[in-house]
């Protein structure tokens, strides 16, 4: 009888774990449906049907219903009655704002510059735009004896500098002409483009290959390669740069150094919560 009690108990014990594990899992189910029906509905401009929800996340129309109307009840979706079309709602908008306030450009890109700075060797810049200058935010500096450094809070020409170019080959064509016309293109040394023609020439190559370069146009024997970081709408808000000086930023290295910067640079732009856009 003893025996059979035991039993009884394990069995019960067991059921009431399994039990517990299962609703845990379907919690977490739950959730994970839940969001990927508010990331596809936020990919949709014009809203979607319930239909095309459920064949996009994979999920019967029942349930996808379901799940849509407890976001709805949170608003993180809304329901159009007359064209019968669901579509983000306020709380999302909340919630992203949140985090549009809270995020910090240098807090954000700083291991990833450090980490940067360990593969390549070489001194790492992070700068932002202002006022059609590039200004120096952050540096890494490298360990080699003769490094390039780079006072934070300075600026350099756009058409001229790495960390200028890859801002620009990220911008419009209108863009670029405004703050062509505006600032000019100041001879810094002998290699400085100083033609509109020849810049838009260059930055086609840089938007080509994914990063831009800077050849001695700022400063002699001085070489950089940079790529920008993008906000959510696809638009530039800061580039990296690796520098260093020309005898050890050769021709044969800039291609490795290159996709080093722009493995970066996109890892910066996913973290920030930007987005990046491949060359057409």
């Amino acid at each position: 009888m003893a025996g059979r009690t035991s039993t009884s108990r394990r069995r019960g014990k067991g059921t009431v774990a399994n039990r517990g594990t299962a609703e845990r899992t379907g919690q977490v189910q739950s959730l994970t449906r839940a969001l990927s029906i508010l990331n596809a509905v936020a990919e949709a401009d014009d809203g979607m049907t319930l239909t095309d929800i459920a064949q996009q996340v994979g999920l019967p129309p029942s349930t996808t219903h379901r799940l849509l109307t407890t976001l709805q009840q949170e608003h993180y979706v809304r329901f159009d009655n007359e064209r019968t079309l669901w579509s983000v709602g306020v709380q999302s908008f909340v919630v992203g704002n949140a985090f549009l306030r809270n995020r910090h450009l240098v807090q954000t890109a700083r291991p990833l510059l450090r980490a940067l700075m360990e593969e390549s060797g070489e001194t790492v810049n992070l700068a932002i735009i202002d006022e059609g200058e590039a200004v120096f935010l952050h540096q890494v500096e490298c360990r080699q004896m003769m490094r390039a450094l780079s006072e934070l809070g300075s600026r350099v020409p756009l058409h001229c500098s790495g960390v200028g170019k890859a801002l620009l080959l990220a911008m419009t064509d209108g863009a670029v002409s405004k703050i062509l016309h505006r600032h000019g293109l100041r001879r810094l040394t002998t290699r400085t483009i100083v033609k509109p023609a020849e810049l838009r020439e260059e930055l086609g190559r840089s938007q080509s290959r994914g990063f831009a370069i800077d050849d001695e146009e700022h400063a002699v024997g001085l070489r950089c390669v940079a790529a920008p970081v993008l906000d959510e709408l696809g638009e530039p808000i800061a580039a990296i740069s690796i520098s260093g000086p020309a005898a050890r930023i050769t021709d044969d290295r800039i291609p490795f150094l290159g996709a080093m910067v722009r493995r970066c640079a996109e890892a910066i732009t996913r973290e920030y919560g930007g987005r990046i856009v491949r060359p057409g």
